[in-house]
C-alpha cells in the first residue's frame, strides 16, 4: 500500500533535513491555512515549542474582518517578533513548510525581519 504524499509535503520534508533548530538558533516554522496563520518557535534539540501565535489569536483576529490574508500575516509577524524580544530569542532559522516564499509567507517573514528577528 503506498502512502500519498502531496508536493508540499515533500519540499517540506528535504527542507527540515537541513534546517534544524537550537538553543542560539530556534526554528521559526510556519504553517498555511486557508483562513489562518500559525507559527512556531521550536528549540529541535529540546524538542521544546518556545512559543506560538497564529492569526486566530483574539489580539489579531480582533483587528481584521478576515485572517487569511497579508494584512493579517503582517499584524502576525510584527507580533512573533515582539513575543520573541521578550523571551530573548533574536536570531532564527526560517522553516517556510514547504510553501512558495511568496505571498503570505513573505509578508509574514518581512514584517518579522522588521520587528527583529535575524534569519
Amino acid at each position: 500500500m503506498t502512502i500519498k504524499i502531496s508536493g508540499r509535503q515533500k519540499r517540506h520534508l528535504r527542507l527540515r533535513k537541513r534546517v534544524i533548530g537550537s538553543s542560539e538558533k530556534p526554528r521559526l516554522s510556519v504553517r498555511r491555512s486557508l483562513k489562518n496563520l500559525f507559527v512556531q518557535v521550536v528549540d529541535d534539540s529540546k524538542g521544546v515549542t518556545l512559543l506560538n501565535a497564529s492569526t486566530a489569536d483574539k489580539g489579531i483576529r480582533g483587528k481584521l474582518n478576515y485572517c487569511g490574508n497579508i494584512k493579517a500575516a503582517v499584524l502576525l509577524g510584527e507580533a512573533v517578533a515582539e513575543k520573541a524580544k521578550e523571551k530573548n530569542i533574536v536570531r532564527v532559522v526560517f522553516d517556510r513548510g514547504g510553501y512558495d516564499f511568496h505571498g503570505r509567507i513573505k509578508a509574514f517573514a518581512d514584517a518579522a525581519r522588521k520587528g527583529g528577528l535575524e534569519f
